[in-house]
């Protein structure tokens, strides 16, 4: 558990302890399993704060004549922001507003949150949805930021989980969601400024019960 806490692979820590690489393997996907647990129950939490919104796509394998956004077996990824305290992850099917924004009405109080994105199209439909205060960040013309209004924290998180999914040489589709949640889980302990170790001690006395 200490070698998974300090992030270090499932490999080197069969190594470091002296046991199989599949037994360590299996813990790991334990702990994943259990901190995908505990994100699944707070999904529903209502956020009111400032708020950052971003969509992205994993999987950067090349495809022929396609390109970017429109590249074949790549996974679409939904992210918010509550700056200074939470991320939250979604996967998509698609970047549409028919997809976005149930989740953004499922996740934020509009009335009394300041949203923060970039000119991606669906995000038009907030003004319809009540959005009080929604300032946007235009990338194509270089601006990154107006004073308090960018989502830079969300670019920032989500830089973060490609760099920390490249060690992995590969993940198959139906375990990506768990390593998504991991990276979830590991920047909100480190946002909160808590001890990794210690809160999965906990959380794994709390639903290895259940």
């Amino acid at each position: 558990m200490r070698y998974f806490a300090l992030d270090i692979t499932a490999s080197r820590a069969a190594i470091l302890c002296k046991i199989n690489v599949r037994t360590a393997e299996n813990w790991y996907r334990y702990f994943r399993k259990i901190i995908y647990e505990y994100s699944a129950d707070h999904e529903k939490e209502i956020w009111k704060w400032t708020i950052e919104l971003d969509e992205s796509y994993f999987w950067p394998r090349r495809v022929k004549w396609k390109r970017w956004r429109w590249a074949g077996w790549k996974v679409k990824v939904f992210w918010l922001l509550k700056r200074n305290w939470k991320v939250f992850t979604h996967i998509v099917p698609d970047c549409s507003a028919k997809s976005l924004i149930p989740i953004i009405r499922g996740k934020i109080s509009l009335e009394k949150s300041i949203i923060n994105t970039d000119y991606w199209k669906p995000y038009d439909g907030l003004v319809d949805l009540w959005a009080k205060k929604h300032y946007r960040v235009k990338h194509s013309k270089n601006e990154f930021a107006r004073w308090d209004q960018h989502i830079n924290w969300i670019e920032s998180f989500r830089s973060y989980c490609k760099r920390r999914l490249t060690k992995f040489n590969w993940i198959r589709h139906t375990f990506f969601h768990i390593y998504l949640k991991e990276c979830e889980f590991r920047f909100n302990v480190w946002l909160s400024n808590e001890n990794m170790y210690k809160k999965l001690m906990k959380l794994c006395r709390i639903y290895s019960r259940n």
